[in-house]
């Protein structure tokens, strides 16, 4: 066969500002995300699919690729090299709901990440709002897959592809201040989006690069919302780090920004974000006084104001729940599952991630108060696999299982429980 170069991979890398390297390491990311193995794509590998000498690369690397990039491998350039292969990709190219169904089996995924087409970002010198309003459209979708299921691989290096390509139309095309700053913005929101899958599935080390990025776009920006979203997510991370004197220092960086001083809503979440902070670092008065603070900004909230995508999770469910957490982190069980029940109760239908969560959390709870017949039942009702079993909520399970065995560790409950947790584990 002929050797013809790559030019749909070559468009694609180019619209997403990924060098052969970059995407090399994606690729080995995702590999090892679904496998447990690490990949071994290099930046040669790479090269030899742009040349067109590796025109069908192996099945880990095009499962991989179709993660990193949303796209079927047939639509990155890439050439079946048998008569089986050849009629795969022939029915997945003419089906789309086949080639749909085939994509989720193969990676291991449920997420339709809104893939975007090829477009070499040095044939559009002059960046306007047309490319920013088509990269907000792409956050959306982000937000709107993180607030219903939570984070995943997929979404991780979706989120850190668009990253790159805003930053590709930052380094390549010809824009004035104002559309340069948006794109600093999105940069700083879609590497925040990556960071905190990151979080979800646990990955500690990565979030914290990712936020060491988003800290510094979201200066560049210059936006008030974007530092918000950045600052609280630093305590996020520090939390889960038990920094919780960081996380604190990083819930005031929140309060120093321009959406927390003209934003009611924006204002709430930093309060209820210091709320925990304090009640981890064993600050009782501030935390109560925190939480007050959070529910008479929210009070206060016009919520049918068009705000980010980034800020949809936080209604007054959301901080009915982050209520029972503080009251549960200052010795009242009680209290906090009076306020989780109310969260549950208020949830959107839509929020999956969110309900697994808070019920988690309630058997927690109701563990502290001794009902462990309860906790075990609420428990049951999250066990994984479920489309909602992020890692935070496998970690919490975890979590409720040591605070089992701690509380009734020869109880017949206690012993049911850990059989079911193994059985859920090794099917």
């Amino acid at each position: 066969m002929k050797r013809e170069k790559n030019h749909r991979l070559q468009s694609w890398m180019i619209d997403h500002g990924l060098s052969a390297n970059e995407l090399a390491e994606q690729v080995n990311k995702a590999v090892r995300a679904f496998s447990g193995q690490s990949g071994k794509a290099t930046e040669r590998t790479v090269f030899r699919w742009l040349s067109g000498e590796n025109r069908w690369p192996q099945t880990r690397f095009r499962k991989a690729l179709e993660q990193v990039t949303g796209l079927p491998v047939a639509d990155l350039g890439f050439v079946p090299t048998s008569r089986r292969e050849t009629s795969v990709a022939a029915a997945l190219q003419e089906d789309p709901m086949r080639r749909r169904h085939f994509f989720t089996a193969t990676t291991g995924t449920a997420l339709a990440l809104g893939a975007t087409g090829p477009a070499a970002a040095a044939s559009r010198p002059t960046v306007g709002l047309r490319d920013v309003e088509h990269l907000r459209t792409e956050l959306s979708k982000l937000w709107q897959l993180d607030d219903q299921h939570g984070g995943s691989i997929a979404l991780e290096t979706r989120a850190a592809a668009l990253a790159q390509r805003t930053l590709g139309l930052q380094r390549n095309g010809s824009a004035h201040q104002r559309i340069r700053s948006r794109l600093y913005a999105l940069a700083a929101a879609f590497t925040a989006a990556a960071m905190w899958a990151a979080v979800d599935l646990r990955r500690m080390r990565d979030a914290q690069r990712y936020l060491d990025e988003a800290v510094k776009l979201a200066g560049l920006s210059g936006d008030g919302e974007v530092q918000h979203q950045t600052w609280r997510y630093a305590a996020m991370l520090a939390t889960q780090r038990g920094d919780y004197t960081e996380a604190m220092a990083a819930s005031e960086a929140a309060m120093s920004t321009h959406a927390h001083r003209t934003d009611p809503l924006y204002m709430s979440i930093s309060h209820s974000r210091l709320a925990l902070s304090a009640a981890n670092a064993g600050e009782h008065t501030r935390a109560r006084r925190a939480l007050d603070r959070a529910t008479t900004a929210l009070d206060r909230a016009d919520l049918n104001s068009a705000r980010s995508a980034s800020v949809a999770y936080y209604t007054r469910a959301e901080l009915q729940g982050l209520t029972g957490i503080v009251h549960y982190r200052l010795g009242q069980p009680d209290h906090a599952e009076y306020h989780v029940h109310q969260c549950l109760a208020e949830l959107r239908e839509d929020q999956h991630r969110n309900r697994a969560y808070y019920t988690a959390q309630a058997a927690l709870f109701q563990i502290a108060q001794g009902d462990l017949d309860q906790a075990v039942d609420t428990a049951a009702t999250v066990i994984p696999p479920t489309d909602a079993a992020s890692g935070r909520i496998h970690h919490l399970l975890g979590t409720f299982t040591s605070a089992l065995n701690m509380k009734a560790p020869d109880a017949r409950v206690t012993q049911d429980w850990n059989n079911r947790i193994r059985a859920a584990r090794h099917p």
